[in-house]
């Protein structure tokens, strides 16, 4: 009688199809293949997977962790206060995304369908938390990622970075390698910049708005494109990288002043007759409920080009911080402004706290300055100069408390010398 080989217990290979087969107890082994394998899955999936988490969607193509929705946005309501409805859209954008890119060509569902990508755009005013959304989700999901400033483009041949620009930082955020470039996350900050004066073509050269947004038609939608590795300008006898912008999310985002006043106009523009008529009163205060309103059609009046706005099928409005959403910002994430600050004493062996009033007045004064959230840190940095320059001083006492009354002495001082 033939003695049956022994044999992998993992994918069934016997001893003489491997290289290599580790034996374990009770007849138990694994072949150098699938060592190899759960080598590079622990790689990938390093700092991920949590105890008792389902089973999430995986490539058959590659080993990759792709969170639900649901756990996304539990990651960014660690970070990020307030603004449910963005973070719902963005995390379902994000996850169909890399659904689509690695499970899109899986021969277990129709391989004649193919799921064009969607893009986001943000629509909010300053300091709401547009950057904060996509870095922080990037950050999670471990895939490259950078941030452009769309103020600094130019067309083509003048004076500025290109549009390709955009695709070098990306390139250099994913350590050179293509491959993870062109599955990376690009924001694109400041996408109201570079509007049109008005939704008609203008008859004069725009190097700087119009022209572009037709340079950002392509990558945004899909291209091959071609830049210089270490960036700069393209010449002749420099060897150039192409990476497919097809399998890059692209999230765009904006304060857009003044384009609740074009959804203002359109929204009453119908006469409000009827009971069903929407209407909005020009004592609304609450910038966010207007510009939740926004339909393609206010983007292009906007300045925005209608293909544009097209490949940007995902628009969601960010709420205005209200005085309890920057409090919650102040002390609640996991990386709040408090939290910074008390790190940042407690590394001198201090041990810095506010009481709540204090906390009010900075919150308060935050709200005057219109700023958003960015304007919490330049108030508690006013507040703390003068402490953290003398800190030598406060390492004797190793306490400090800041109540309202040296909040609002710090804050009239830093008035009268402006």
């Amino acid at each position: 009688m033939k003695k049956s080989l022994a044999s992998c217990s993992f994918c069934g290979a016997n001893i003489e199809e491997v290289e290599r087969l580790v034996t374990g107890p009770e007849g138990t082994a694994i072949c150098n293949r699938c060592i190899q394998t759960c080598h590079n899955m622990i790689l990938t999936d390093k700092g991920k997977k949590t105890v008792a988490q389902p089973q999430p969607a995986q490539s058959e193509q590659m080993d990759f962790y792709l969170p639900s929705p649901t756990e996304l946005k539990n990651h960014l309501d660690k970070f990020v206060i307030g603004q449910e409805a963005a973070k719902v859209a963005l995390c379902v954008a994000v996850y169909n995304h890399y659904k689509r890119l690695y499970l899109g060509n899986s021969q277990k569902f129709s391989p004649t369908v193919e799921i064009e990508k969607s893009n986001v755009l943000f629509v909010g005013p300053t300091g709401s938390g547009k950057t904060l959304l996509a870095q922080t989700l990037a950050r999670f999901l471990q895939v490259p990622f950078t941030i452009a400033d769309a103020t600094v483009l130019t067309e083509v041949g003048y004076v500025g970075e290109d549009v390709d620009s955009i695709l070098v930082r990306l390139y250099q955020a994913a350590d050179y390698n293509i491959q993870a470039a062109e599955r990376g996350i690009v924001f694109i900050d400041e996408l109201d910049k570079i509007a049109r004066k008005s939704a008609n073509p203008s008859i004069t050269r725009d190097v700087s708005g119009e022209g572009v947004q037709q340079g950002l038609l392509k990558i945004l939608e899909g291209t091959v494109s071609a830049i210089p590795p270490k960036g700069g300008r393209k010449h002749p006898e420099q060897n150039l990288v192409h990476i497919n912008t097809r399998n890059i999310l692209f999230v765009c985002g904006g304060a857009f002043e003044t384009l609740d006043k074009v959804i203002s106009k359109r929204v009453n523009s119908g006469g409000g007759m009827g009971f069903g008529a929407e209407i909005i009163s020009k004592n609304e205060s609450k910038l966010g409920e207007i510009l939740s309103k926004c339909e393609p059609e206010d983007l292009i009046s906007y300045g925005l080009l209608p293909e544009l706005v097209g490949r940007l099928p995902v628009i969601v409005s960010l709420d205005e911080l209200d005085e309890e959403a920057l409090m919650n910002i102040l002390t609640k994430p996991q990386n709040a402004l408090v939290k910074q600050y008390a790190k940042l004493f407690a590394m001198d062996g201090i041990e810095l706290s506010f009481s709540d009033e204090a906390l009010n007045a900075i919150v308060k004064k935050t709200l005057e300055q219109k700023t958003g959230a960015r304007g919490l840190r330049s108030v508690m940095e006013k507040i703390l100069m003068p402490y953290m320059f003398e800190i030598q001083k406060h390492r004797e006492k190793a306490v400090l408390k800041i109540d309202a009354k040296i909040v609002q002495n710090t804050l009239a001082k830093s008035k009268r010398q402006v």
